[in-house]
């Protein structure tokens, strides 16, 4: 495929997120099988990418200068660019382009990311207030992506967009590793994520204390007023819970390879990365019945209702059992190697060649 060009000005160098990762791990696959040109306005993100690949650098794209991109780009004779967002410009276009709506879950949660500026932030919520804004924005794509078949089965049922709308999931850069014994016996349970409301992470708390012999164990960073409320909750409820306040990838690989499983309560979500995370290395997940995880984990989840404890307990004592936990582990496992960059990288590929 010629001319291929991928904008990375989502790529977040201080506090990678979810686009980062999307955005790296399939930058890094295609580099290794064709030329790529990767779109930057940050030097600390071109230090992220692989050395094979070009970059150029233009505006930021929240920048008034977006608004003229396109046209720009025409002097470049781009055959095809990717971008991982749904706000890359597309006026005065003369080459392919293809756009990315991860999921939906903005219309249904408004509150604008915190690290956007004010401007930025109303603009925001103001695009979120209905689907007109994000129609217009997909409808002037040759093609759409998104992460999930859930998230692909919603926008069909919004009717976001008249253009092919193709799934390239998301996926985890952890290699995969089997665990050295059964841990049906560990005292941890583990959370990654944020402390959003629909994260339900209060819940966790408040379940925790029916299992007086686990320790929920909150891997992400908080703010120190959020940590004091759970603490506070946990201290009134008798449940036993540990902040751990942010880890690094050699800390979260030592908790996914001693703790009895991942838990999530969450009433909604995107898609799920530390789900896959933590199947990777063969720790069974116990998360929501939504629909999202039960795509994401499949037949290694096991589920429960997040507004009833009495059925987290019984989830989490389901794995008490070591047969029961090392099958979970391996269907873990097995499930993990279906989200893989090298993998959604074919995806994004196969659909690619449809509009070349």
């Amino acid at each position: 495929m010629k001319d291929l060009w991928f904008d990375g000005r989502f790529i977040n160098p201080t506090r990678p997120d979810g686009i980062t990762s999307f955005s790296l791990g399939l930058v890094g696959e295609l580099s290794r099988l064709m030329p790529v040109t990767v779109l930057i306005n940050l030097e600390a993100q071109r230090d992220l990418l692989p050395e094979s690949v070009s970059v150029f650098k233009v505006n930021d794209p929240t920048s008034l200068r977006e608004l003229t991109l396109a046209r720009r780009l025409n002097q470049e004779n781009i055959g095809l660019l990717v971008s991982p967002m749904q706000t890359t410009s597309s006026l005065g276009r003369n080459f392919k382009l293809v756009l990315t709506l991860h999921d939906l879950i903005y219309y249904r949660h408004r509150t604008p990311p915190k690290a956007f500026s004010a401007p930025v932030r109303l603009g925001w919520l103001l695009f979120h207030l209905s689907y007109f804004p994000q129609r217009l924005l997909l409808n002037r794509a040759d093609l759409v992506l998104t992460v999930s078949e859930t998230s692909r089965r919603e926008m069909l049922e919004a009717k976001l967009t008249k253009r092919t709308l193709a799934v390239v999931h998301n996926a985890s850069e952890l290699e995969i590793a089997k665990p050295l014994r059964p841990r049906h016996d560990s005292e941890y349970l583990v959370y990654m994520g944020s402390y959003n409301r629909y994260k339900n992470v209060e819940f966790l708390i408040e379940s925790m204390a029916l299992l007086p012999d686990k320790t929920l164990v909150l891997l992400s960073r908080l703010s120190d007023k959020k940590r004091l409320r759970l603490n506070k909750l946990a201290d009134s409820v008798g449940a036993k819970v540990q902040f751990e306040n942010g880890v690094t990838e050699t800390e979260y690989l030592g908790w996914l390879g001693r703790a009895f499983g991942l838990v999530s309560a969450s009433k909604d979500e995107g898609f799920g990365i530390p789900l896959v995370e933590a199947m990777s290395q063969g720790l069974p997940v116990i998360v929501s019945d939504i629909a999202i995880f039960q795509e994401v984990a499949g037949n290694a989840g096991v589920f429960f209702n997040n507004s009833k404890s009495e059925e987290f307990v019984a989830a989490v004592m389901k794995l008490s059992k070591e047969k029961t936990w090392s099958s979970h582990s391996r269907k873990a496992i097995e499930q993990s190697a279906k989200f893989s960059w090298r993998r959604s990288t074919k995806e994004l590929l196969a659909s690619l060649r449809k509009i070349a």
